[in-house]
């Protein structure tokens, strides 16, 4: 990964030699019994060469306080040597989440007090008091924590020239979380006008699972260029205790997703560990399991739930049981993945497939925190599909693999946010802006044209839109610099910039006004007075709907669960790789339970497995009509994609499709006819005859100018006292796309739209690397009924609108079915027995 070129600019163990540690900083990690690491000391050295840094560490090595300790150097007593300590901004910490910069902040608390030194932190997000965020850009404390759009707000204001002006460093915390997607975007920009302001600032990332650092080196480069930054590594820790759950009286099930089979033994893993946190994938699966957990807590031990809907004052009450070691354990889901640091979590359940390698190690790492001491983690998966997943990612784990992250070109959107912030903060040159925002990696490949079609988008709305004021927003002065075409755009601006688009969102609250969370505006339209819910671990009854507000009561019996639109983990291309690899190492098969193992034979023998450079496609008949299955493991996107496409095709090809299904793992097409050849239906030109055309006319281009539209300023979501509904947003972003479609189908944001549905919501390159997969070796075998292989994606039938894990009990009876046709060997029985099937009663 690194040649020698390079290797200067790699930060190489220091020692606390060959950096001078203040005495102070030195007593107090004696004082603690504590030394310092050799990547602490590194850090030291770097800060002192004036040099930016990424730090990659393990869970627990202290990272947070490497990346703060030339700060508080620079700040001790006998650095200072009597003078005034440094007045204005110092250091500016970015994390992706405003719960930990709070954590963040209490963690500095410690060494600021006890040393001594004479530094003010504060917190700076959305949540900030307005007289506070006022103060702190008048009278700014010398370490500031904030987010990513927090930031871009701040510089969004006249004052910021002054604000940053001496600011000496900035920390970014857990990198990995946002640098290759939107948010990253935005905080590249932000860091290259923070360097404009500021020319010595040192920019310092920390990351604990990345597969790829090179990448990450050129995305926090000052002009992209990686060899600026150095590449500092941390010690090795302890390797992380990984084991899977298997079924003790039962198997593993074919199908669903919730793992509700093994609840009576995570909770027996509760009780026997001191603090456990159960991690899930979904909102949806975080209540569901919260519920059957609590079902089966017969000593009433203390249980808690956290995710991103419950109400902030909800996820701090939780949070500081948590921190005064108040539960026995925690249902939570990502939005604990960069958690907050517990010391006494002893214990990490991983309910259902993990997806990548980088995120279970980020979540095995909140367990024991500390770099001397193995993580423990427990994984539970929901079906045979996902204990492979399981075991492919153990696997990575074991050999120190993580998952890389696919950095594409900066948003348009995005970069049409930032011109409108850097008007409000002042008039700007366009020339010298465009040099600034080229400096950031992620618009290096920005030309003059692309970026004169922003800056008439933002000054006009494009050529449709230019007869309508409300989108003029910036204009040319005499100087020929370019400024707000009206003040009250500024307040306009600040009020709806930000970069997470969310479903909208209704309140729930009791009726003396106690928030406990928001659902989604499409669930709280379905309820009326009288329906009950389950929500923050609480059986709710609707007493009135109220505006943006869902009035509720304490039920006495249970209700449905919220589902939610949030998008769907994806396994990735690394994991997907190795669960290929399982299938055909076939030696490998004797470490699996019995079931498990039993299915990948009996698969081996009617059929054949999915190579790695290979698809294999089966077709079979069932029930009366003609099933091709597809082997693609490319992930729920692009198989979702690729089962609209090879529908269309069908079509053409008077096969007569009726619907398809799909996983990660497996798509399945049936139609009445079957396909006597699928490589003509999976030719490349499908990408360039079908693809377009498809988007075109499906919600997915709508969904994807709505975004844009609202993350780049052309519609706004809020007015002062006033907030649009979802459907007002989307009536508002529709009548514009038809718009544009019909006059100017090459609009900014039509293009913009274009690169979001090709990028994230198709996953058109993993699409594309599947079809040059098909086109050098595609493997059909035709069957006479279904496979063993075919199970798990063929029971999702009638159930794909439905969230993952609610139709898990109703699935799995007819998975016996389907099981049990497809287990049955066509052999005779002294070659090979038939296997033992799961029972039907299994939950």
């Amino acid at each position: 990964m690194r040649g020698s070129h390079e290797s200067a600019f790699i930060a190489r163990p220091a020692g606390v030699n060959a950096v001078d540690l203040p005495p102070e900083i030195a007593a107090w990690f004696a004082a603690r019994g504590w030394r310092l690491r050799r990547h602490q000391a590194d850090m030291l050295a770097v800060a002192a060469r004036s040099e930016h840094a990424l730090l990659v560490a393990d869970t627990g090595a202290g990272k947070t306080l490497a990346g703060f300790l030339p700060t508080l150097a620079e700040f001790a007593p006998s650095r200072l040597a009597g003078a005034p300590p440094p007045d204005g901004l110092h250091t500016l910490y970015v994390s992706p989440l405003k719960a930990l910069a709070h954590d963040v902040k209490r963690n500095l608390l410690a060494p600021v007090d006890e040393i001594g030194l004479p530094i003010r932190i504060e917190t700076r997000s959305g949540d900030t008091p307005s007289e506070r965020k006022a103060r702190q850009r008048a009278r700014p404390p010398h370490i500031l924590l904030t987010t990513p759009e927090s930031l871009s707000l701040l510089l969004s204001y006249p004052e910021s020239a002054e604000l940053f002006a001496g600011l000496r460093r900035v920390v970014i915390d857990e990198v990995h979380a946002f640098a290759s997607g939107k948010r990253g975007d935005l905080l590249t920009l932000a860091l290259a006008r923070l360097q404009a302001l500021s020319p010595t600032m040192q920019r310092v990332a920390l990351s604990a699972t990345l597969g790829d650092p090179e990448s990450y080196r050129r995305w926090l480069a000052p002009g992209g260029d990686a060899y600026d930054v150095a590449l500092v590594e941390g010690e090795t820790g302890a390797a992380p205790e990984v084991e899977i759950l298997e079924p003790v009286d039962s198997r593993v099930p074919w199908g669903g997703h919730a793992g509700t089979w093994a609840v009576p033994q995570v909770y027996d893993l509760i009780r026997k560990a001191r603090t456990t946190l159960v991690f899930t994938n979904t909102r949806f699966l975080a209540e569901y399991l919260f519920q059957k957990l609590w079902d089966a807590n017969e000593d009433t031990l203390p249980i808690g739930i956290h995710h991103g809907s419950l109400s902030r004052e909800a996820r701090a009450k939780v949070e500081g049981a948590m921190a005064r070691g108040e539960l026995r354990a925690l249902v939570c889901t990502a939005s604990l993945d960069l958690g907050v640091d517990w010391g006494d979590i002893d214990l990490v359940v991983q309910m259902g497939a993990p997806k990548g390698s980088s995120r279970l190690l980020q979540r095995i790492g909140r367990a024991n925190h500390r770099l001397d001491r193995p993580s423990r983690a427990v994984l539970v998966p929901g079906n045979r599909f996902e204990f492979l997943e399981a075991l492919a990612a153990c696997d990575a784990v074991a050999a120190g693999q993580r998952d890389g992250d696919d950095f594409r070109p900066g948003g348009l959107d995005v970069l049409a946010q930032h011109v409108m912030a850097c008007a409000c903060a002042g008039p700007f040159d366009e020339i010298a802006l465009l040099a600034e925002v080229r400096s950031a990696s992620a618009y290096a490949w920005l030309d003059d044209e692309v970026w004169r079609r922003v800056l008439e988008f933002v000054a006009t709305g494009g050529y449709a839109l230019r007869a309508y004021d409300r989108f003029r927003r910036i204009v040319r002065d005499p100087n020929g610099h370019w400024r707000l075409a009206h003040p009250d755009q500024a307040a306009r601006h600040r009020l709806n910039a930000g970069i997470i688009v969310d479903s909208e969102m209704l309140e729930v609250r009791f009726r003396n006004g106690r928030a406990l969370g928001k659902v989604e505006e499409g669930f709280g339209a379905q309820l009326a007075p009288g329906n009950t819910f389950r929500f923050a671990g609480l059986d709710l009854e609707v007493e009135a709907l109220r505006d943006s507000a869902i009035v509720v009561r304490a039920a006495k019996k249970a209700g449905q669960i919220p589902s939610y639109m949030g998008a769907r983990m994806p396994l990735t291309t690394h994991l997907a790789d190795r669960v290929r690899g399982l299938l055909t190492d076939r030696a490998g098969w004797a470490r699996m339970p019995d079931d498990v193992r039993e299915w990948l034979e009996m698969q081996d023998w009617r059929s054949c497995m999915p190579g790695p450079d290979s698809l294999l496609v089966e077709s079979f008949p069932h029930a009366g009509r003609a099933y091709s299955v597809f082997y693609t493991f490319e992930g729920w996107n692009a198989n979702q994609s690729l089962g609209m496409l090879i529908t269309r095709r069908m079509e053409h090809a008077g096969l007569s499709p009726l619907g398809f299904v799909a996983n990660d793992y497996a798509l399945a097409v049936w139609g009445l006819r079957a396909a006597p050849d699928p490589g003509v239906l999976l030719s490349p030109t499908i990408l360039a005859d079908e693809f377009d055309d498809w988007v075109q006319n499906s919600y997915l281009l709508r969904r994807a100018f709505r975004e844009v539209a609202v993350i780049s300023g052309l519609v706004e979501r809020q007015h002062p006292g006033q907030r649009k509904s979802g459907r007002q947003v989307t009536f508002s972003t529709d009548l514009i796309y038809d718009v544009l479609r019909k006059y100017e189908p090459g609009h900014l944001l039509i293009e913009a739209a274009w690169a979001d549905a090709r990028a994230r919501l198709t996953d058109l390159g993993r699409l594309a690397a599947l079809l040059e997969r098909a086109a050098r070796q595609l493997v059909h075998v035709e069957l006479d009924r279904v496979s063993p292989l075919a199970v798990p994606v063929l029971v999702m039938i009638g159930r794909e609108s439905l969230p993952l894990g609610a139709a898990d009990e109703d699935l799995l009876i007819e998975a016996e079915s389907l099981g049990a046709m497809a287990m049955q060997s066509d052999r005779p029985s002294a070659d090979l027995p038939p296997p033992d099937l799961p029972p039907p009663d299994l939950p």
